[in-house]
């Protein structure tokens, strides 16, 4: 990343860094640093995005909790884990143009990389703590509260949605309903580093009926996987068996 393109950055971020590393390692992915040949050493996102993924909950925590004092404690859930979650921090990084800043491997780049939402994710949160190391709390405070932290509209209808619907027991139910086994569960395949992990998970009803999802933990890949299947049975009807494709993979973040 040359230096037009550095200021250009801490323009769009507002912030200007005393150590300009720090900021060159936010936007470096592991696909870029593994390549690097020859000259120093080159250190990807990884470490800082996982402190930043720390520093978010705490700042986000702390936010929901005073600004939104007449919350139940299942309503500050719901807002926190809407705004720390990947598909929020998306939307943030999608507001930075986030994408062109990143330093990515030869194989990222041909696969859309920069269009990832995982990769766009992780690359905000190593901003946060970029941005906390550089500049302390009240500097990534003010970059989350500018660019993370969603409107009182939003909030309330966030915590008024509800919790989530748990299509696991759905799935269960739908499976005892139609005589068929209860539902079992299995991790296919797990991607990424130990800190930010995608999983596979398939669901199988029986010998036949299967799907699988991904998500960022098992728990989430699971309910994801349960949902599609969910979805399947309804296709065949309130007494009927799922559609004609019986055994299907669909990949879930």
């Amino acid at each position: 990343m040359n230096t037009t393109t550095e200021a250009d950055l801490e323009a769009a971020l507002g912030y200007s860094f005393r150590d300009p590393s720090l900021l060159r390692r936010a936007v470096t992915h592991s696909s870029s640093a593994n390549e690097a040949v020859g000259g120093e050493p080159v250190t990807d996102n990884e470490r800082l995005e996982f402190l930043g993924d720390s520093i978010l909950g705490w700042i986000v925590s702390e936010w929901v909790f005073e600004h939104y004092r007449q919350f139940a404690e299942g309503q500050l859930s719901l807002v926190k884990n809407y705004v720390v979650s990947a598909a929020h921090l998306l939307a943030a990084a999608r507001r930075l143009d986030l994408g062109r800043y990143l330093h990515l491997g030869r194989s990222e780049e041909t696969g859309g990389g920069r269009h990832k939402q995982r990769i766009l994710a992780n690359a905000f949160e190593a901003l946060i703590a970029a941005v906390y190391l550089d500049g302390g709390p009240a500097a990534a405070r003010d970059l989350i509260f500018r660019f993370v932290i969603p409107t009182d509209e939003e909030v309330e209808s966030i915590a008024a949605a509800g919790p989530p619907h748990d299509y696991r027991a759905e799935l269960e139910r739908l499976a005892i309903a139609r005589n068929l086994p209860k539902p079992v569960y299995s991790v296919v395949n797990e991607t990424g580093p130990a800190h930010a992990r995608t999983f596979s998970v398939t669901v199988r009803v029986g010998r036949d009926l299967s799907v699988t999802a991904e998500g960022g933990s098992k728990k989430s890949a699971s309910h994801n996987a349960a949902r599609l299947l969910c979805a399947r049975f309804r296709e065949g009807g309130e007494g009927g068996q799922p559609g004609d494709r019986p055994d299907f993979s669909i990949p879930n973040r």
